[in-house]
């Protein structure tokens, strides 16, 4: 039995040193690439500049990783690649004063569903760089919705005769996991104010609520009808070509063979059918050849990224205007980005107001809330910054509801998006225990407390009635202090506050009718009304963040470098299949069971949002 501990032993050592040496090599590797070749990307002097959107669109990316960096560079993609909406706008506007830039070719086929707003923001880029009079290409095989939008900003759309183009309006689909908890034997223990919140609905019915139905069938129809609008616009169609339904695509393609690429033609939705040779002949036509691919002379988004000049550092003593991403769920403590952590964020905050440089400050929000003691803790931090004399402006992206709304309220001024999902001003509680499980797989907790409010709270007892009127009393007192904070702030009553809240969802369009929010823009509208608050004429933006390691920096670097020569084909992301996106889903669903960590079990959070 010794020796075969001793084999056993050994052989974890071994292994546990094969794969130290093989991390070590493969780091080695990304660094000789990064370091041997030139770090400086040839531009070609006519070429046109290929927008490739793979993966998924963000405000803020995550946490650095080098573990993950590495597999990436490497090709080995299991997450979906992060792009930020910054980046892409950044080259765009590049390319159109790059006189090298002849052209613009989009390829979102590998784009995955993104907010409204996100889309808009490149839109708007799109329909500037078009002002230069060079051209905008769309290239795909199939277009999603979302993928179609950002399609309809550009001057050409080309789609493959074997293809299509769906636009479907806009859903929201959840799962409901009432019965399937209680064949688990899992109980969710739910405490809740608000007639719409409807954030912990999938756990305790196998059905949406007439309330939550109501709520978001409101919220769908204005988001598309502000998208459909701006699509039937670029392309000069009517608004009712893309308003599609089951019996009217059926009898369209009954009459044409059943053709999808030629309905879009019909519809008005694509300019013209086109094998992949004859996209690319197109584009030659205007850019000329590249011989070695065998295509047009082309730059991708990477490449042309890593070609930029590194900008400059914003200048020392200068007046600044900060800029603090809130990406995420709102969790309680320290958190990476890609996750708002309260204390995280209330750092970040702290940094702004002892910053002398620093004279007004922008918070970007994109969440749907979370904990709301976090929530509250990024609050106070933002009212000590106003004592300080500097601005606050919450600029709203494609989501900004519950907690997501409580860090926007304090705000001096708060500017969202038409499209904005926000409001949910409600607040739940939820304990699952597991007990019912245990007992039936013979497994039992027991002991002794010197209260009966000792192990009252863990997941292997079932919540006390008693316990359970406790944490309702805290769910009332944290509404009503949500109730107060936005009348207080926003200038309202109380009683008016809670006629628009109770949990439900607004656009940022409805929103500014209903006094919750102040204007429509973007951030460059929020940054600009932030200096004009402060009294700056002359201002630099300056990004406030948490700093990288020194380590993780030099590997970052690095990476960013080889990465920028691996080719193409080697980075690219694939959508999962149908199925497997199904199971993903529903972990996702699980694992909100046990993300969320408020001390008190109080959430301001809309899981109910959709993310459009």
């Amino acid at each position: 039995m010794k020796a075969l501990f001793r084999f056993l032993g050994r052989s974890i050592t071994l292994l546990r040193v094969f794969l130290t040496n093989a991390l070590f090599v493969v780091m080695l590797v990304v660094m000789v690439i990064a370091l041997t070749k030139d770090n400086k990307v040839a531009v070609p002097d006519k070429a046109a500049l290929i927008v490739n959107l793979d993966g998924v669109l963000v405000e803020q990316k995550k946490a650095f990783d080098a573990g993950e960096a590495i597999s990436k560079s490497l090709g080995g993609d299991e997450e979906p690649p992060e792009l930020l909406v910054s980046d892409v706008v950044k080259a765009i506007q590049a390319a159109r004063d790059d006189e090298r830039i002849q052209a613009l070719v989009l390829d979102a086929q590998q784009l995955l569903p993104a907010g409204v707003d996100k889309l808009m923001t490149i839109g708007e880029a799109i329909t500037d760089f078009k002002a230069s009079g060079k051209p905008v290409y769309a290239i795909g095989d199939y277009y999603d919705q979302h993928q179609y939008i950002l399609a309809s900003f550009t001057d050409r759309i080309f789609l493959n005769p074997n293809g299509g183009t769906v636009i479907t309006g806009l859903g929201h689909y959840r799962l409901y996991m009432k019965d399937f908890l209680a064949k688990l034997m899992i109980t969710p223990n739910v405490y809740r104010v608000g007639t719409y919140k409807s954030a912990v609905e999938p756990f305790i019915r196998n059905d949406m609520s007439p309330e939550a139905k109501e709520a978001e069938l409101t919220l769908l129809r204005d988001i598309w009808g502000s998208a459909r609008d701006q699509v039937a616009a670029n392309r000069k169609i009517e608004p009712a070509n893309l308003e599609l339904s089951i019996a009217k695509v059926e009898k369209a393609l009954a009459a044409n063979d059943g053709n999808m690429a030629k309905l879009a033609l019909d519809l008005g939705l694509v300019d013209v059918l086109a094998e992949r040779e004859q996209m690319r002949n197109e584009i030659i036509a205007t850019v000329g050849q590249d011989p070695e691919h065998h295509s047009f002379s082309q730059i991708w988004l990477g490449e042309y990224l890593a070609a930029q000049p590194k900008p400059k550092s914003p200048s020392a003593k200068s007046a600044k205007v900060g800029i603090i991403v809130a990406r995420g769920v709102i969790m309680d403590g320290d958190q990476p980005p890609g996750n708002v952590g309260g204390d995280t964020t209330a750092w970040l905050l702290r940094e702004a107001r002892f910053n002398d440089e620093i004279k007004a400050v922008v918070l970007r929000i994109d969440s749907p809330g979370g904990s709301a003691f976090a929530s509250d803790v990024i609050r106070a931090e933002i009212d000590e910054l106003k004592k300080a004399g500097k601005p606050v402006i919450a600029s709203m992206g494609s989501l900004a509801a519950s907690g997501g709304y409580w860090i926007a309220a304090p705000a001096d001024e708060i500017w969202a998006a038409p499209t904005t999902i926000t409001g949910s001003i409600g607040i739940f509680g939820l304990i699952t225990t597991i007990d019912r499980a245990m007992n039936h797989w013979g497994l039992n907790t027991d002991g002794v407390g010197t209260s009966d409010l000792a192990g009252a709270m863990t997941i292997t007892r079932p919540v006390d009635p008693g316990v359970g009127k406790i944490i309702q009393h805290s769910i009332d007192h944290g509404y009503r202090k949500f109730l107060d904070l936005v009348a207080r702030e926003r200038g309202m009553t109380t009683e008016a506050v809670d006629k628009v809240a109770q949990g439900r969802v607004w656009t940022g369009k409805q929103a500014v009718d209903l006094g919750l929010v102040d204007k429509l823009g973007d951030l460059d509208d929020a940054v600009a009304a932030a200096a004009k608050l402060a009294m700056l004429v002359d201002f630099e933006r300056q990004e406030i963040t948490p700093p990288l390691s020194l380590q993780d920096q030099i590997l970052k670097n690095l990476l960013g470098s080889a990465q920028a020569w691996l080719p193409q084909s080697a980075t690219s992301y694939q959508q999962p299949a149908p199925l497997l996106q199904f199971g993903q889903s529903l972990m996702a669903d699980l694992n909100q069971l046990a993300q969320w960590n408020d001390p008190q079990h109080a959430y301001a959070f809309c899981a109910a949002c959709p993310q459009l």
